[in-house]
This record gives C-alpha cells, sequence and structure tokens, in this order.
C-alpha cells in the first residue's frame, strides 16, 4: 500500500520537527525554574564550577518566580518593551503608506527607466546591514536623529522588500478590473483604494507580518544609530541581564517570543501567499 510507504517520510519529518521545537519547549519549560534549581542544572556553565551540565526539560520544583520578578521588579523591562512598540509599528505603518504606493507605482504604470530602478530596489533588499551602515549613520547623523527613536525607524520606512512583495500582488490583478471601474467613473486613485488596497490586503499583511518579525527582534539598528540606555527596544535586554538572573533571562526570552508567535499564527496564510508570489517571475 502507498500509506505504508509514505511511514518512513513521515517518522523523519515528525522527528526533525521534534529537533527543531526541542529547544523553545525547554526555553519554556526552564523560564519555571527557580535560582537554585537553575544554578544546580547549569552551574558548570554559569558559575564555571567543575560539575557536569545536567540539562533539565522539566523543572523539579516549578515556581513562577522569574515572571513575577520580570513583570513586577524589572521596569527597565517595561521601557524597552514600550520603546519595541512604538518603533515596530511607527516602521509598520510608515512601510504601509510608502511601500503600498511605490508598489502600486511599479506595478500598474509603465515609465522610463522602471525595469532598472526595480532592479536598483533588489539590489538594496539583498544588501546585508554591515554594507549601508556607516553611509546611514552619516546621513542620520546631518540630520541630527542620532539617539533618536526616528534613527531606528526612518530609514526601515524606506525599506525595499515590502515593495518586492506588494508589486507582485498588485500586477496580478487583472487590467480588466480597472477598466470597468474607469468606466463607472472611478479615477487613479480611487482605484487605487477601493480596487487595490483590498485585492492586494494579502500580499501587504504578509509583508508587515514578515517585516514585524525582523524587526522585532532586530538589534544591529539600534546598537548602531541609540546611545541612550532608556530608548533601547527589547532585544536589547536580554544582554543586560546576568548569569544570576538566568530564570528571568528565559522568562524575558518566552514574553519577547509570544508577540512573534501570535503574529505567525494569525497571518500564516498571508505569509504563504506573500511566499508564493515573491517567486513568480516578472
Amino acid at each position: 500500500m502507498k500509506w505504508r510507504k509514505s511511514i518512513p517520510i513521515y517518522v523523519i519529518l515528525y522527528a526533525l520537527g521534534l529537533i527543531m521545537i526541542l529547544p523553545v519547549l525547554m526555553m519554556v519549560l526552564n523560564s519555571l525554574m527557580g535560582p537554585q534549581e537553575m544554578k544546580e542544572a547549569y552551574g558548570a556553565v554559569l558559575g564555571g564550577n567543575m560539575e557536569k551540565l545536567s540539562a533539565r526539560l522539566l523543572p523539579v520544583y516549578p515556581t513562577l518566580k522569574p515572571y513575577v520578578e520580570l513583570l513586577l521588579d524589572s521596569p527597565d523591562f517595561f521601557v524597552m518593551f514600550w520603546n519595541s512598540v512604538k518603533q515596530v509599528f511607527s516602521i509598520l505603518l510608515g512601510q504601509t503608506i510608502v511601500g503600498t504606493m511605490a508598489a502600486w507605482a511599479f506595478a500598474r504604470y509603465e515609465f522610463r527607466g522602471r525595469k532598472p530602478l526595480f532592479l536598483l530596489y533588489m539590489i538594496l533588499m539583498v544588501m546585508p546591514f554591515q554594507v549601508t551602515m556607516v553611509s546611514s549613520y552619516l546621513v542620520l547623523s546631518k540630520l541630527a536623529l542620532l539617539d533618536t527613536h526616528l534613527a531606528v525607524i526612518f530609514p526601515a520606512i524606506f525599506s525595499t522588500f515590502p515593495v518586492f512583495i506588494m508589486e507582485k500582488f498588485f500586477r496580478a490583478i487583472p487590467r480588466e478590473v480597472f477598466e470597468a471601474a474607469r468606466m463607472d467613473g472611478a479615477g487613479e486613485f480611487i482605484c487605487f483604494l477601493r480596487i487595490g488596497i483590498p485585492l492586494g490586503s494579502p500580499g501587504i499583511i504578509a509583508a508587515l507580518i514578515l517585516n514585524f518579525l525582523e524587526y522585532w527582534n532586530g538589534m544591529e539598528a539600534p546598537m548602531t544609530f541609540l546611545r541612550t540606555k532608556s530608548k533601547l527596544p527589547l532585544s536589547l535586554y536580554l544582554p543586560e541581564i546576568t548569569t544570576e538572573q538566568m530564570s528571568v533571562a528565559f522568562a524575558a526570552s518566552v514574553v519577547m517570543l509570544l508577540p512573534a508567535v501570535l503574529g505567525f499564527l494569525w497571518g500564516r496564510d498571508y505569509l504563504q501567499k506573500g511566499i508564493e508570489a515573491s517567486g513568480l517571475k516578472e
């Protein structure tokens, strides 16, 4: 039977899935360990003693003390959390406004230099942050934006990746739809607002979710452009935790992971459509 031939494949896939999820599971369960149990389990790494490392999956004495200490006794955590919220959602709002209009122009208009300009967008999209770091720093310095939230927000608003994803969806809308709308008296802005945005919403949402995951966990730009500790995002909170607070570090990792997981679960269908669209040929 065919299903019997597929059993080894399913076993391998489930085994690989378990291996991938095991570190996350250990992180969640270790966040329920108290300081003493954490020292007993990971003392060989944390304290530098000669005891053997005995990583535990299940805590012997589970406790919520790390979460209480994180959420009630760590004001820096909340400051950095709201910094992340302000920075990330401002970036997403700006990308929605700028990215949709740029993607609409590339998808619906034929103008001189369109293909070279779009190629430039693609080149900028694959460039790592380290390549543009110095030039971005100089521009932000000239604009007097260094050590402000805008130093992180402003460059990210003009990211080329959302344009790449949205352009595919806008281009896939049949031209007959716009011709019918124009016959009914709709102008270009109405076509964009009432046809382009609703029909291209899967691409817009997919781009926003992917960028949320990127900027929520981003570290390079804040480390480069921000100096004041009170302006740093949550992604830079964990390096500030000492080895004596490892249980709090696990709890902070879980709390930081939750928004990304919830966003992924909510928009996974849109992500699939966005990945499919990104593989379409021009």
